[in-house]
């Protein structure tokens, strides 16, 4: 009899799920993402000049202005959404 082993999803080692202030490297920053209960991600500066996410972060904007309630930027959309986005800037 085989045992089937649960599938796993590999996700690009651009995206860390983080907790605290302190564990994030220099040339990153923290966001948080989700449509109920936000999570905390840490992503490369670098995505900051990409349109893609220049796009999300005008989205934040106009959801959120300038007054995120987690004390960070928030991206308002869901966790899928946002890693597929990740995925994509990796790529460029």
């Amino acid at each position: 009899m085989a045992i089937r082993m649960p599938r796993i999803i590999k996700m690009p080692r651009i995206i860390k799920k983080s907790s605290t202030a302190g564990d994030v490297p220099k040339g990153h920053f923290a966001v948080y993402v989700g449509e109920k209960q936000k999570k905390r991600f840490v992503i490369p500066i670098s995505f900051l000049s990409q349109p893609l996410f220049q796009d999300l972060l005008s989205q934040a904007e106009e959801e959120f202005g300038f007054d995120h309630p987690m004390g960070g930027v928030t991206i308002p959309c869901s966790e899928d959404v946002f890693a597929d986005l990740t995925a994509r800037l990796n790529r460029i």
